[in-house]
């Protein structure tokens, strides 16, 4: 029989060796005089093993400079998680640009006095329920409100909610941060 691990354990008067099969999900303990208990442990759903995979990467010194100030700004604690962010990032990017299913938000300041700008904003969200989730309306000061909205959709219809937002006359800034499902991404 294969184990997983072997620990030994040796006290005044008994020597144990515990074998663990973690595989199994069972704790198997023998004892030097033969007595074999097996302690079955809850199962739990496996997860993948992630293999990791070293790679060698030859960088200018003035960008590998530059990185190490941004990793240091960012406070990660070395380059493989900064260089992870930055891959995830460009294939949350990919997954836009090839029209999947993704999620984001759409944040604008506007000045609610504008003219029909609140009803006009209303409109539009309406006319964009499906891809609209969840919305947030904040007043700033007397004169400015701030909405997030929380969207979900294809990419390209996404963009079309952000434009048709954002473009309205008296929508002093709007943005559409782009983010994943997290599906496939690890």
């Amino acid at each position: 029989m294969r184990a997983a691990s072997l620990l030994s354990q040796k006290s005044d008067h008994v020597r144990f060796t515990y074998y663990v099969q973690k595989e199994r999900q069972k704790l198997i303990l023998w004892h030097d005089s033969a007595i074999k208990l097996i302690i079955v442990l809850p199962s739990r759903r496996r997860q993948s093993v992630k293999k990791l995979v070293r790679f060698g990467v030859s960088l200018d010194h003035h960008l590998l400079h530059a990185f190490d100030k941004h990793i240091e700004r960012r406070k990660y604690t070395n380059r493989s998680e900064a260089l992870r962010d930055l891959i995830r990032d460009n294939l949350v990017g990919q997954e836009w640009d090839e029209n999947k299913e993704t999620v984001g938000t759409i944040t604008f300041v506007y000045d609610h006095h504008v003219r029909d700008l609140t009803s006009k904003l209303t409109d539009i969200q309406h006319d964009y329920h499906g891809q609209i989730l969840s919305g947030m309306h904040v007043h700033l000061d007397h004169d400015h409100c701030l909405e997030v909205l929380v969207v979900k959709g294809k990419g390209s219809d996404i963009r079309k909610v952000a434009d048709a937002l954002v473009s309205v006359k008296g929508v002093k800034h709007g943005k559409l941060t782009m983010t994943t499902t997290g599906k496939g991404l690890d």
